[in-house]
């Protein structure tokens, strides 16, 4: 019987560890409004409050910074942890054995993410990675020139397809807004306006909710254990049944093959020249800066209107973020290479060797703060506030995950994920005479 074993503490790399410690780090920061907000106030800055002074700020310098990019950071190495996984085991092992053993990875990160999604926050994003990783598992043999374009096309269509969508909602509205003008002149409607009525309030509903409705969500979350419960299901029962195709899978799937062919190039382990990593820098904030600061513009200019939040954010959002993604994980690299900052970078990378544990722990924490039981402190923060949760977290996590692998091979999480996938339990504790990983 073949038995596998995981990728040992002296063959990670650090450099890795360290990008996925900051990308795990940044994806608090988009997250927190969804713990402590009705989750259309993310975006709709008029409708909750928050569109002035330090709220609209921290908005501009959030969006600029940070927003998609942590996201696509993170999905940059998941790609890339695919190729390392699948390098590892096909070392040792059969490549149909290594297949099954990878399926057998990707069940139980995608039954972790429906446990997580229902029963502690609905945002989870380990189930659509794991449903991703299944997909792109066939492309893993490709060159990394064929990824690129295969990314490349794939964020060129989810572009247009958020354009239609946006061009789709505008005459939505038109047709919608012309039948409710006209029902209120006392006229009668016809078949065709009702329609158009009915399917303008239903878009409404879900894109831009009144007030009292968002203030249910919150009373919601507030209200205890059970009720959010019932809150979460509502949001769960579309997110897991929607097609395969829908736009956030594609910039999943695209990202995660930009991770595999950077990690085939050796970008992201940093065997690239310190000049490679600045001209990436350079380029990445001179194209991506601009444009995501348009975009943020624009979303103010238009009052946060949810349709012209979709022009604005396409496709200068689509490019700013990728540019502005590629330009942070240059200046991480170039940080990890020259020594920098090598107190915190090693603390970084404890954090990233942990990034399943630690992701799970925002969800936990945050449910104490903002819902019931807990402190129930939903709706009570302005967004610029939050901000100092998500510091007072990142300190946390800085702390611990460098104590707990001072002691332990892997974090809680990562032990029972690898048991799971290797069907044999992990030694956990460490020996006193075994050396501790590199950067703890």
């Amino acid at each position: 019987m073949i038995e596998f074993e995981p990728v040992s503490a002296r063959e990670r790399l650090t450099t890795l560890d360290v990008l996925r410690g900051c990308a795990l780090l940044g994806i608090l920061m988009m997250n927190i409004p969804y713990f402590a907000m009705p989750a259309a106030a993310y975006a709709l800055l008029n409708a909750w409050g928050g569109n002035d002074g330090a709220n609209l700020w921290t908005f501009f310098i959030q969006w600029t910074l940070f927003e998609g990019k942590m996201r696509a950071l993170f999905s940059i190495l998941f790609g890339a942890g695919i190729i390392l996984f699948i390098e590892h085991a096909t070392a040792r092992r059969d490549s149909i054995e290594v297949g099954d053993l990878f399926v057998r990875r990707m069940l139980w990160l995608m039954l972790f993410g429906i446990l997580h999604a229902w029963f502690i926050w609905y945002g989870d994003i380990l189930y659509p990675y794991a449903i991703c990783g299944l997909l792109i598992f066939p492309l893993r043999k490709l060159s990394p020139r064929t990824l690129f374009i295969t990314a490349g096309v794939s964020l060129l269509l989810l572009t247009g397809g958020v354009v239609a969508d946006g061009f789709n909602k505008q005459s939505q509205k038109n047709e919608g807004t012309a039948a409710m003008a006209a029902e209120a002149a006392g006229r009668p409607l016809t078949e065709e306006e009702k329609e158009a009525k009915e399917t303008w309030e239903a878009v409404l509903e879900r894109q831009a909710p009144t007030r009292e409705q968002m203030q249910e969500e919150v009373d919601a979350y507030r209200s205890g254990y059970l009720e959010a419960l019932k809150q979460r299901a509502t949001v769960n029962r579309k997110f897991h049944f929607i097609p395969l195709y829908f736009p956030i899978f594609i910039d999943f799937w695209a990202l995660m093959l930009i991770g595999m062919a950077f990690y085939k190039l050796g970008i992201l382990q940093g065997e690239r020249p310190i000049g490679f990593y600045v001209r990436m820098a350079i380029i990445g904030y001179a194209i991506g800066l601009p444009l995501n600061a348009t975009s943020a513009y624009l979303m103010y200019a238009w009052n946060f209107d949810f349709i012209g939040n979709e022009f604005a954010n396409v496709p200068a959002f689509q490019i700013g973020r990728v540019a502005t993604v590629l330009a942070h994980l240059s200046l991480i690299v170039i940080v990890v290479k020259r020594g920098w900052l090598r107190g915190l970078t090693e603390r970084l990378a404890a954090v990233g060797r942990m990034a399943f544990s630690n992701y799970i722990s925002h969800s936990l924490i945050c449910s104490l703060i903002f819902y019931s039981p807990g402190f129930g402190l939903m709706g009570q923060l302005q967004r610029y506030q939050l901000y100092f949760v998500v510091f007072g977290i990142w300190a946390f996590n800085l702390l611990w995950s460098q104590w707990w692998l001072s002691r332990f091979r892997f974090g809680p999480l990562e032990w029972c994920w690898r048991s799971l996938t290797y069907w044999r339990r992990q030694p956990m504790r460490r020996r006193e005479t075994e050396p501790v990983p590199v950067g703890i």
